[in-house]
């Protein structure tokens, strides 16, 4: 990592702000994140884009226009109504991290500072990078919509504490859109995970038997559990993560200012980055809501 090389080259009373290269912030940025972030980390799809994208969406089905063709026919016409999905607009705003040092820890730190500043930047962008994409706020416009946000996915009303009931009848409204059943995650409070795995027959046996799951997450019904408590208080998602698509901004920048806090005898790292994300098939989204505490 050459992030050494230029803090040097700062310390040292370089006039120019040094900027890491794109391959560099890929090494000290982009792939810790991918790897901390839970959300981007949970098999969404990730493209990179210097401006706005326009993806295609599935068109309208046209099954029911379809007949049977019998030889010299007429085949008859389909007009499908085609739809698209506009991401990254210019008005998107970034997230931006500004993390300020001294000079005399630069020259007198007995660990890596380079490694220290690296591990902080991308807690801090991981993690505002969640609180966004797990929540329920954003317009699309200035801030990206957050996963229980988005607009036209299919909705369960838990009505009472989360259940296998509950997650089966969500699976139910994925298997009713076609969507396929492999890779299936449900994005889970660790408290309403608990309950449900906490849950026993009535020989007080446990449901999912301790000694045949792996870790805590253990699979609920195939699906694998994400458990965070980013996502807002009484909800859930079952997602098939690939059908949502992350657009990364293909020029994330750091850079090391180390003139601007001159009179502070401080140099500081400075990171900017754009994101958004949308459901490239709503239906492959299902939030669970109304979810209360067991008894």
């Amino acid at each position: 990592m050459a992030l050494s090389a230029q803090t040097t080259t700062a310390a040292a009373g370089s006039v120019a702000a040094p900027e890491l290269t794109a391959e560099q912030v890929h090494k000290v940025l982009i792939q810790p994140l991918e790897q901390a972030s839970t959300f981007l980390s949970s098999g969404v799809r990730i493209i990179e884009s210097a401006g706005p994208v326009r993806l295609p969406k599935a068109p309208t089905s046209v099954a029911a226009d379809l007949t049977f063709v019998g030889e010299n026919e007429l085949i008859p016409e389909v007009d499908p109504e085609f739809d698209e999905l506009s991401l990254m607009p210019s008005t998107m705003k970034s997230i931006k991290v500004l993390t300020r040092f001294s000079n005399e820890l630069a020259r007198q730190s007995i660990i890596s500072l380079d490694q220290a500043l690296k591990d902080r930047l991308v807690a801090d962008v991981a993690a505002r990078v969640d609180a966004q994409f797990l929540g329920a706020g954003g317009d699309g416009t200035t801030t990206p919509r957050g996963l229980f946000g988005f607009t036209g996915t299919q909705s369960v009303d838990a009505a009472g504490p989360l259940t296998l009931d509950v997650v089966l009848e969500a699976l139910g409204k994925l298997v009713k859109a076609y969507v396929p059943s492999t890779g299936l995650k449900l994005f889970v409070g660790a408290d309403d995970y608990l309950g449900i795995r906490g849950t026993k027959d009535t020989t007080g046996r446990y449901i999912l038997s301790p000694e045949n799951q792996s870790g805590l997450a253990s699979q609920l019904l195939g699906i694998t559990p994400v458990l965070t408590d980013r996502i807002p208080t009484g909800k859930a998602a079952l997602v098939s993560p690939g059908h949502i698509v992350v657009v990364r901004d293909a020029s994330p920048s750091i850079r090391v200012l180390d003139q601007t806090y001159g009179d502070y005898d401080q140099q500081a790292i400075r990171i900017t980055s754009r994101w958004d994300a949308a459901p490239t098939n709503p239906d492959a989204v299902v939030i669970i809501s109304g979810i209360t505490a067991a008894p």
